[in-house]
């Protein structure tokens, strides 16, 4: 626990591996709005190594598992772990039930409003669209407030309950058309998506009410944040996170040919196994980072990390709709003679390398703009 409070210590007292967790998940996402896995899958690159590691950065077109498809799992769990973290500040400063209720309150909204706003960023237009992460993050992170004063064992069944829930809805829903509980846009995920807004996800079969199942990730995170927080040996902290996500993995994939594992309508079987990914991120970053102090290259994501919800938000509006024409003017200009892969390869690592220098700016002056 020693080396836990040195590493620690060296950045304002936090724990480093929740940081560099969020840090790297968020620069993963901000390498997309970069266009970086898009200049990846050029024609150019087909057949080298780095065509094949493109597949990886995009999403499964249904059943299966990429290493995409865990990124958003990963932003809602470290919601999750954050949580104990920072509400414990709230509670030691004194301040009231009724003050906390307030701030989960804006917060939610908060999310929900940015997640539509990018919506309309995204169509150009005034729409109504619930798919997008802080849209769905704004149920999960209320629903994880309110029973995370809940024992252990309560949160743990309740997250069961959910899972549950929504397997029973996708299998006995009967409204015709929507009766094919794992066919793309034929499901009760998509028939919600009518009643909520009207319309479905044009080709995707992502669903709004993916927002119930994946409640689970923000409160399996708070759960292991409340492990983290305790006053447990290191490896104690360790075997309580990986042993649970190392049998999540084994059980989600086990589920598979009976429940189909699908990211984009966030089946149970998904769920579990995306849930185990985490928990066994989360305890590799601890005992790298916060046990053995092996955390020069966790600054790097930290750095991204202390201004989450701004970096996102720029690199899904100002990123792609400017900088990363402004920068292309340069880089086509001056390397047009290497090919139009390494062109686009060029221009998303730059926009990449620009978006993580603000980062690094807002860093060095202890600028942290949250909600």
């Amino acid at each position: 626990m020693a080396a836990q409070q040195t590493v620690s210590g060296k950045i304002q007292g936090r724990l480093v591996s929740l940081d560099a967790f969020r840090g790297l998940t968020m620069f993963l996402l901000v390498a997309e709005g970069a266009g970086l896995y898009e200049a990846l899958q050029h024609p150019e690159f087909s057949g080298t190594i780095l065509g094949t590691l493109a597949v990886q950065f995009t999403h499964h077109p249904w059943n299966g598992l990429r290493f995409w498809d865990l990124v958003q799992p990963f932003f809602m769990f470290i919601v999750g772990v954050a949580m104990p973290f920072a509400l414990a500040k709230r509670w030691e400063r004194g301040d009231r039930e009724l003050q906390i209720i307030k701030h989960v309150l804006f917060r939610s909204f908060m999310l929900l409003l940015l997640g539509v706003v990018l919506h309309c960023a995204y169509a150009n237009s005034l729409v109504w669209e619930l798919w997008n992460v802080l849209a769905q993050l704004s149920f999960t992170y209320l629903l994880a407030y309110l029973v995370m004063r809940k024992t252990p064992k309560t949160q743990i069944l309740f997250t069961l309950a959910l899972l549950i829930l929504t397997e029973t809805l996708y299998r006995i829903w009967w409204v015709p058309g929507f009766d094919q509980p794992f066919v793309k846009d034929h499901n009760f995920g998509s028939y919600m998506d009518l009643v909520l807004m009207g319309k479905l996800n044009a080709g995707g079969g992502w669903v709004a009410i993916n927002c119930v199942p994946t409640a689970a990730h923000t409160i399996w995170g708070v759960l292991a944040g409340m492990v983290l927080r305790s006053n447990r040996a290191a490896m104690q902290k360790i075997k309580l996170i990986a042993i649970p996500g190392l049998i999540m993995v084994v059980a989600g994939y086990a589920l598979n040919p009976i429940t189909p594992i699908i990211k984009r309508i966030c089946t149970s079987s998904f769920v579990i196994v995306s849930g185990g990914w985490c928990l066994l991120t989360l305890a590799l970053f601890f005992w790298l980072l916060d046990v053995k102090g092996i955390n020069r290259w966790g600054k790097f994501a930290i750095i991204v990390g202390m201004n989450s919800i701004f970096i996102y938000l720029f690199s899904n509006t100002i990123g792609p709709r400017w900088l990363n024409g402004f920068i292309s003017i340069f880089t086509e200009g001056f390397f047009y003679w290497t090919g139009a892969g390494f062109v686009a390869l060029l221009t998303a690592l730059v926009s990449l390398a620009v978006q993580w220098y603000l980062c690094y700016w807002l860093f060095k002056r202890k600028i942290l703009i949250k909600i």
